[in-house]
């Protein structure tokens, strides 16, 4: 179920919160949460039902192993079990064709047939939050409540499908509090403003640029100079929108049921840098990927060269994380490089101009998402050469000149706006913020001519 659809908005939506809140009024505090986890089923298995036995199988094997640590910190082997137990589930589903097609690529003939595994909905996200609960309690730093509770925290509805990533030690604390079962009519007003904003996001700008990046990578082999430019800044927008739209839509639901979620995205096109732009961007996964990954492997206290390698192994799995595929390989490669050339940069102490840090940062990411976005190698190096590619500038059309303006000067207005989160930070419930909203919800819903997925959705 999408959160941009009417019947997610108008039913579900509705139905859960009404059920949640009449039984958590009359002090039935497990029928409400039980409640909460078979509507977060049920969201899930809208979807595709063939996949909800996968996920409560993965979600009663995690909470088996967990306990186990939980009992027994510090050992090794169950943490080691478990672990790889989900990346063999999430190795399967998402890269077994990936890993099978490169080896027939090696090979230089069919040496096997691929089976074309669907890839379960939030897969990657319910792997990532639940073996960071695993090393949590592995490390004496989690614990659970109940199995109630950790199907609550695993399948709680508005994260399940994309994130943000959530942390159970951070969580638990906030589903088994009394004052989340009361309504907190403060929580819901900022709950759907916070939604409205993420709503817009995605349905009146992020499905409109949609249109002009889809068209340019649909045609990657025949684009002139502009063509290409429209098409890789309608994308780097149009990613930024849809997945910092879902993000917001999910934290202003959570909020509503008085749950707070980490905050998934902070203004990243003003990043002056790419390591700032990496605590800007996707800031659960990078969060995730530094206390999992690149600490455990020893982070920056071995020496710069280990440090560098660390970086650069860690934003390879990223890059893999993303996709089953060779660009998603190059474009976490590149980023790693970026990152160790920018750590390297940093001993000079030579500071560039903001505005110069600021426009290297940004054509360097506007390049690499042109990697991200296309179907293969081939085309990715067609759109980067094209873009390249100035003398053909004069082949620009009115509507191409036009479509580029804009795409400019929204990239500029990204740089001065808050964060919406940010300027919601002293919201208060009156009367102008409930017309805001409604204006803007109202508009959005006039905009619903299609149902559209999120990118995220694919990753």
């Amino acid at each position: 179920m999408l959160f941009n659809s009417y019947e997610f908005i108008f039913i579900f939506l509705p139905l859960t919160f009404i059920g949640f809140f009449l039984l958590g009024h009359k002090g039935k505090k497990r029928m409400a949460t039980l409640w909460l986890v078979l509507a977060s089923f049920f969201f899930y298995g809208y979807w595709d039902v063939r996949y909800v036995p996968l996920l409560f199988g993965s979600i009663c094997f995690n909470y088996w192993v967990g306990r186990h640590l939980e009992a027994k910190n510090h050992c090794k082997s169950w943490l080691i079990f478990g672990v790889l137990i989900n990346v063999l589930l999430l190795g399967y589903f998402k890269y077994m064709d990936f890993f099978l097609e490169t080896v027939n690529m090696l090979a230089g003939h069919s040496l096997f047939d691929l089976p074309h595994i669907v890839l379960p909905l939030g897969i990657s996200f319910f792997t990532f939050t639940q073996t960071a609960y695993l090393v949590d309690a592995y490390r004496g730093e989690s614990k659970n409540e109940s199995f109630l509770t950790y199907l609550e925290f695993v399948t709680i509805f508005p994260h399940l499908i994309a994130g943000p990533i959530i942390n159970h030690k951070e969580m638990i604390p906030q589903f088994i509090a009394d004052k989340t079962f009361r309504i907190d009519y403060e929580n819901i007003a900022l709950g759907l403003t916070v939604f409205t904003f993420g709503l817009f996001k995605k349905v009146v700008i992020a499905d409109m640029l949609a249109v002009y990046a889809n068209a340019a990578f649909g045609h990657a082999m025949s684009l002139y100079c502009a063509e290409a430019w429209v098409g890789a800044l309608s994308y780097t927008l149009q990613l930024y929108f849809d997945f910092s739209g879902y993000s917001e839509m999910a934290i202003g639901l959570a909020l509503m049921f008085n749950l707070n979620m980490p905050v998934n995205f902070n203004s990243p096109y003003q990043a002056c840098s790419i390591i700032d732009f990496w605590r800007r961007w996707h800031m659960t996964l990078g969060l995730w990927v530094k206390n999992y990954l690149y600490i455990p492997m020893g982070g920056n206290r071995n020496g710069e060269l280990r440090k560098m390698r660390n970086l650069f192994v860690s934003m390879l799995i990223i890059g893999l994380w993303h996709g089953a595929g060779w660009t998603f390989v190059i474009w976490g490669g590149f980023h790693g490089a970026l990152l160790m050339i920018n750590h390297a940069w940093r001993k000079t102490a030579i500071v560039l101009p903001k505005a110069v840090s600021w426009g290297m940062t940004f054509l360097c990411v506007t390049l690499l998402w042109v990697i991200f976005r296309a179907d293969n190698i081939h085309d990715a190096m067609a759109v980067l050469s094209s873009m390249g590619d100035f003398s053909s500038i004069a082949y620009m059309d009115e509507d191409t000149r036009k479509h580029l303006i804009v795409l400019i000067s929204s990239v500029l207005v990204l740089t001065v706006i808050p964060n919406p989160l940010v300027m919601l930070r002293n919201f208060q419930p009156n009367y102008k913020w409930l017309g805001v909203t409604a204006v803007i919800m109202i508009f959005t819903l006039y905009k619903f001519s299609r149902i559209s997925d999120f990118l995220y959705f694919q990753f």
